[in-house]
């Protein structure tokens, strides 16, 4: 059994789409702990809707690369642009943080608000 954080984000009717990825998520594995959501301000391009985050804590059976092919059907699913700017709106977004106690995501370490709401679940 392998333990997850998994960041979550959106500002794109995100209560809705969060709790939509939230349900999907229960799909692939039990979500163990669930951080605050918090509202953060845009990186990048700044004119646009400020964004919800948070991440959950999760025991999937699946490997790195079988969950993170599971969590961009997810986000396609949810209506997720991949054609918009890197930094543009999502209506969702989700990345493998922590793999087993490893962080895979340098994002933890660069984004001050990443880091609050993974550290609520994982430490």
């Amino acid at each position: 059994m392998n333990s997850v954080v998994i960041g979550i984000g959106s500002n794109i009717n995100a209560a809705k789409n969060i709790d939509l990825a939230l349900s999907d998520l229960t799909k692939l594995g039990q979500i163990m702990k669930r951080s605050q959501f918090i509202q953060t301000e845009p990186i990048g391009i700044t004119n646009q809707a400020v964004f919800t985050n948070g991440a959950v804590l999760i025991r999937t059976e699946l490997n790195q690369g079988d969950l993170n092919k599971q969590l961009k059907s997810i986000e396609d699913r949810l209506g997720r642009d991949r054609t918009r700017p890197k930094y543009g709106p999502r209506e969702i977004d989700l990345d493998i943080i922590v793999f087993n106690n490893v962080i895979v995501d340098d994002d933890y370490h660069q984004r001050r608000f990443l880091k609050k709401v993974v550290d609520e679940v994982w430490l």
